[in-house]
């Protein structure tokens, strides 16, 4: 049985994956401002909401981020695929269309 073929509910799981950065990023910033809220419940200090409020956007942005590379490395994968590479298509037609000539 052939090693590197690819799990049968891959695309399901990397489909599932794109979508739920929305709601991770939700999920951070809600968490953040509880954070937030609970230090400043137990401390009385103010400020501290407003800093696990910026703990919470700078999560979502980390997911953000995390997913960019996630997806430049895929899209890296494929520009690096011949099937997919436009050099190296082109060149390979190219040498057809000059046989076809003669």
């Amino acid at each position: 049985m052939e090693q590197n073929k690819e799990p049968r509910f891959k695309k399901i799981v990397d489909a599932a994956d794109g979508l739920s950065l929305g709601i991770s990023m939700v999920v951070a910033v809600l968490f953040g401002v509880g954070i937030g809220w609970l230090l400043r419940d137990w401390t009385g200090i103010g400020w501290l909401f407003w800093l696990g409020v910026f703990w919470g956007i700078a999560a979502a942005i980390l997911n953000v981020y995390k997913a960019y590379q996630k997806q430049k490395k895929e899209l890296d994968k494929l520009a690096n695929d011949p099937r997919y590479n436009y050099k190296a298509n082109k060149e390979k037609y190219d040498d057809e269309d000059e046989d076809e000539k003669y």
